[in-house]
């Protein structure tokens, strides 16, 4: 591609890169400049226009943006996304539905090295996605781009993002009661809302009291497709009531303590197959905390180990909870 500015009377065909006023219109940067274009730009006295001029080889961002990201979502429906139609050399990837966003993190790191003028931007790795929420970005910078380089950059990321859709329908809540303890509607609806963001139910709730044995008894008689446990004091240590609740049931507990910030109470088990969360007080508050990374991740049927969790260290450092002391704020003495 060449730019630069040319004479009006030879700029027909080219592409403008700078909006210019042509009485009481404007020609937006970005048009393929017609022969009515020229004679308009004639009439309004400009003799120069700085342009794009497409060489052989080149291909035009709208088809390069729509080219590449039908390369990395071959099969929207089956990747849960949908693709918007191409404008100024931009594509963009939409969630159809809820889940988390799944990405092939070396190919797209491949994909963005081909050529500077030829991106992608998208969510973080297991991203919680809501319906209409955009997962990703295509852009072309220039107005055009070698069209070998197009054609590389798709094949090294081919089928690189796409949204994992829930795998679990169903959820039970085990909430754990002492005298003086927290309000539990709160919590509960708090929960509820993060259960049904996912496109999930949850069918059932118990609410015992805060002793092992009873806990142990309720998460075997809960139903769901998973178990979360909310305890009115938090978990704060590996043997307390709710991780050995679990272990009572015959289940294991395969994680006790996050990197996340908050969210660091949490444990990860497991109980007859289904998974089993131990909440962390925080999870009362709707705010964003590392419960919803787990459950998120555990609903749509990924893979989520004590390694899992140790690595979500790095980008868990999340927004303060204004009703708690604030160390990291706290001068120094």
């Amino acid at each position: 591609m060449k730019f630069g500015p040319i004479p009006v009377s030879r700029a027909s065909g080219t592409i403008l890169a700078h909006s210019v006023k042509v009485g009481d219109r404007k020609l937006r940067k970005g048009v393929r400049l017609t022969p009515e274009h020229i004679a308009q730009m004639d009439r309004a006295g400009l003799t120069n226009v700085t342009v794009a001029r497409m060489e052989p080889g080149d291909c035009h961002e709208d088809e390069a943006a729509r080219t590449l990201a039908t390369a990395l979502a071959p099969d929207p429906s089956l990747a849960n996304l949908r693709l918007t139609e191409a404008f100024t050399g931009r594509v963009n990837l939409v969630a159809e539905s809820p889940g988390v966003a799944v990405l092939s993190t070396d190919a797209l790191h491949r994909f963005n090295q081909v050529n500077a003028m030829i991106t992608v931007a998208t969510v973080p790795q297991y991203q919680q996605m809501n319906a209409g929420g955009m997962v990703a970005t295509i852009k072309i910078i220039s107005y055009a781009v070698p069209k070998a380089d197009v054609i590389y950059a798709a094949n090294l990321a081919h089928g690189a993002i796409r949204v994992a859709k829930p795998v679990l329908h169903t959820a039970g809540l085990v909430v754990t009661d002492i005298p003086g303890g927290p309000p539990n509607e709160k919590g509960i609806a708090a929960i509820r809302g993060r259960v049904e963001e996912l496109g999930m139910e949850l069918s059932d709730v118990r609410i015992v009291p805060h002793q092992t044995q009873a806990i142990s008894n309720a998460i075997l008689d809960t139903h769901g497709d998973l178990v979360m446990i909310l305890t009115a004091s938090a978990t704060s240590d590996e043997n307390d009531v709710a991780p050995e609740a679990v272990r009572a049931a015959g289940g294991t507990v395969d994680r006790f303590g996050m990197p996340v910030d908050p969210g660091n109470l949490l444990f990860l088990g497991s109980l007859h197959g289904r998974a089993v969360i131990g909440l962390p007080g925080c999870a009362r508050s709707p705010a964003l905390n590392g419960a919803d990374w787990v459950l998120s991740r555990v609903a749509c049927g990924i893979e989520t180990t004590g390694n899992d969790i140790a690595a979500m260290g790095v980008g868990g450092l999340l927004k303060e909870i204004p009703t708690r002391p604030q160390p990291r704020a706290a001068k120094s003495k």
